[in-house]
């Protein structure tokens, strides 16, 4: 299976307050690959760094086996980008962005993009300052995919979305998958969005990758223990993977098959 995108020895560090990695990564063509984490997890550094938005301290990133940091439109041309909190200037249309893209895109496909529009619901002619945040973010998806790349990246992509249309955009995310020539990496808070459509999920913590697994095995072999802070000293802490401390109770992510019936009978005992 070839890979999407390769990473190896990443790192990417601010004023020491902030490291992303070291991190080896590799995203296999032709899947949905989800990326989850706390706000501060890193998520957005990886993508960015990913895009050569940011430098990278230390590492080698390729996608479709060339370096990131190249110019060359085959890269450029074969990425569709959402990312969040970012946009075209707001006194365009939507027409104006497709009149703008078909001229700039080698292959932006005009038909798809209005296609996408009425599917939606998108007024061609307004403003996108009189857009709601959901119409944005709408445009923003219809236009990542409307020049047809081979690997989408999508920072919070169904971020301001009501659930109608965020199953239509998944719908959409999984049509546009089937040709196993085409990746996403999509990185969001809304976990009920991976739960059907992606292959892998990468979980992130503190800058470093702590789970990276099919979707299904995560599902089939870990699980998360609540318990008091009491009980937790009774825990060995080479069966945690992650704990996360609430106001009332400790929640730990465990290897549910391996673990979970030895965490209960130390509880009980």
């Amino acid at each position: 299976m070839k890979n999407a995108i390769e990473i190896k020895n990443l790192i990417k560090e601010y004023d020491s307050k902030f490291q992303l990695g070291k991190i080896d990564l590799n995203l296999p063509s032709g899947s949905i690959i989800g990326l989850i984490g706390e706000n501060g997890a890193g998520k957005t550094t990886l993508i960015k760094s990913i895009l050569n938005i940011i430098k990278i301290d230390q590492g080698e990133i390729k996608i479709m086996n060339q370096d990131h940091q190249l110019e060359e439109n085959i890269i450029k041309e074969n990425i569709g980008v959402v990312l969040d909190n970012a946009f075209f200037p707001e006194i365009l249309t939507p027409k104006d962005i497709n009149s703008c893209m078909k001229n700039i895109v080698k292959n932006w496909n005009s038909d798809l993009f209005n296609e996408y529009s009425k599917k939606f619901n998108l007024p061609k002619n307004k403003q996108i300052k009189t857009l709601s945040k959901g119409m944005r973010k709408k445009l923003e998806i219809i236009t990542a995919l409307s020049h047809q790349p081979e690997l989408l990246i999508l920072d919070e992509p169904t971020s301001g979305l009501d659930p109608i249309a965020r199953t239509e955009v998944l719908e959409i995310f999984q049509d546009f998958i089937k040709d196993e020539n085409h990746t996403i990496l999509l990185s969001t808070h809304i976990i009920t969005d991976l739960e059907n459509i992606a292959d892998y999920i990468i979980f992130m913590d503190k800058g470093k990758i702590i789970l990276n697994e099919l979707r299904d095995e995560i599902i089939d072999n870990y699980g998360i223990l609540k318990c008091s802070k009491k009980d937790l000293s009774k825990i060995n802490k080479k069966d945690m993977i992650r704990l996360k401390e609430n106001k009332y109770n400790i929640e730990i992510l465990i290897d549910l098959f391996d673990n979970y019936f030895k965490f209960v009978k130390t509880m009980l005992s």
